[in-house]
C-alpha cells in the first residue's frame, strides 16, 4: 500500500508561491503563529511519512496539506486540529509542510496549500483543496470526519490512534512519530519492509533468527511481515463475503482474522479463529499456527494474548 506514494523527483509547481505574501516568523504554538502539534495531531516529514502511511492500516489518517508560516492555512489547521482531537483518537490528523516537503505534495498531485486528504487503510480521499470558507469548514469538522470513521470501519480499520504530548515550548517536534532504532543484522530486512516487499522482508527476519533464535524482535518482525505479505492489499469486502459464505472454510476464517489484526481488531481476530476452533477440533492445528503468530505482534504482557492462550490450550488439550 505505501509504496504507492514514492516521491518523484520534479518539484515544480508544488508551492503556491502566494504563500509568500502571507508568512509569519512566529513558531509554532506561539501567539500569532501556527497552532501547535500535540494530542492526535502530528506533523510528518518525508522522513517518517512511510510509516505515517503504513499506520492508516491501523486507524484512518486525515491529511493536512499546508504551509507552517502561511497565515491563511492556521484557521483551518486549527479547526480541523481541534476536531480531531476531539474526537479521541477515532482518527489522527498528520500535517504535512508542502514548503519544506513538495515531493509528497506532487505524489498527491496538489497544486498548493492548504489541501486535505484522508487516508484509509493507505489508500487517499480528497476531501478538500483551498482555503475554506467557514461553511466549508463547519461541514468538515461536523460532518466528514466522522463519516470518515464510518468509512474506515467499513472497511476494517478501527483502531484507536496514539496520544501525543506536545512539548513544553509547544513546539511540533515532540509530535513526530519516533524512528524506530534498527539494530544493524535488521537492516535490510527493514528496507524491505519500509519498501512495501513484506514477503521478502519475512525470508529477511528468518535468517536473522537463523543466526540469533533468542531475538525476539526478529521474530515480531516476521510476524508482522508474514500477515502484511498475506492480507495487506487484500479487499476487505470480499474476504468479510467469503468467510460470511462458508463459516467452515478455515482458510476463509484466517482470511478474514488477518484483516482484523492489520485493523487493530485483535480480540475479533483471536475469538474469530479460537470459535472456528472450538466448533472444528478436526481442523484446528491451522488456527494453532495462525494464533501462535499472531502471539507475537501485541506487546508483550498484552492481556488479550494472555486470555488467548488460556483458551487456546484448553481446546488442544
Amino acid at each position: 500500500m505505501a509504496q504507492d506514494f514514492k516521491p518523484g523527483i520534479s518539484l515544480a509547481g508544488a508551492v503556491d508561491l502566494e504563500a509568500l505574501k502571507h508568512q509569519t516568523k512566529a513558531e509554532p504554538g506561539q501567539t500569532g503563529g501556527a497552532p501547535a502539534a500535540g494530542g492526535y495531531v502530528i506533523d510528518v516529514t518525508e522522513r517518517n511519512f512511510q510509516a505515517m502511511v503504513e499506520s492508516s492500516a491501523t486507524f484512518p489518517i486525515v491529511l493536512l496539506m499546508w504551509v507552517e508560516t502561511d497565515d491563511r492555512c492556521f484557521p483551518m489547521a486549527q479547526a480541523v486540529g481541534d476536531a480531531v482531537n476531539g474526537m479521541n483518537g477515532q482518527l489522527q490528523l498528520a500535517r504535512i509542510d508542502v514548503a519544506k516537503d513538495p515531493a509528497i505534495a506532487q505524489a498527491f498531485g496538489i497544486q498548493g496549500a492548504p489541501a486535505l486528504f484522508a487516508l484509509i487503510a493507505g489508500r487517499p480521499m480528497p476531501i478538500l483543496q483551498g482555503v475554506p470558507t467557514d461553511e466549508e469548514l463547519e461541514q468538515i469538522t461536523t460532518h466528514v470526519l466522522p463519516q470518515l470513521v464510518q468509512v474506515a470501519a467499513q472497511s476494517g480499520v478501527t483502531g484507536t490512534a496514539p496520544y501525543i504530548e506536545g512539548t513544553k515550548d509547544g513546539g511540533a517536534d515532540a509530535a513526530q512519530p519516533a524512528e524506530p532504532h534498527v539494530p544493524p543484522a535488521h537492516a535490510e530486512a527493514h528496507r524491505l519492509a519500509q519498501e512495501g516487499d513484506y514477503a521478502g522482508a519475512a525470508a529477511a527476519y528468518e535468517q536473522v533468527l537463523e543466526a540469533d533464535p533468542s531475538d525476539d524482535l526478529a521474530r515480531r518482525e516476521r510476524a508482522k511481515a508474514l500477515l502484511l505479505a498475506r492480507s495487506a492489499n487484500a479487499d476487505v469486502r470480499d474476504v468479510r463475503k467469503a468467510a460470511a459464505d462458508d463459516p467452515d472454510d478455515v482458510d476463509a476464517q484466517l482470511a478474514v482474522a488477518d484483516v482484523d489484526m492489520i485493523g487493530g481488531q485483535i480480540d475479533d481476530a483471536f475469538g474469530r479463529l479460537l470459535d472456528f476452533a472450538a466448533a472444528h477440533r478436526d481442523n484446528i492445528e491451522p488456527v494453532r499456527e495462525r494464533m501462535l503468530e499472531y502471539f507475537l505482534i501485541p506487546d508483550a504482557g498484552d492481556e488479550r494474548v494472555a486470555r488467548a492462550r488460556r483458551r487456546l490450550a484448553t481446546l488442544m488439550y
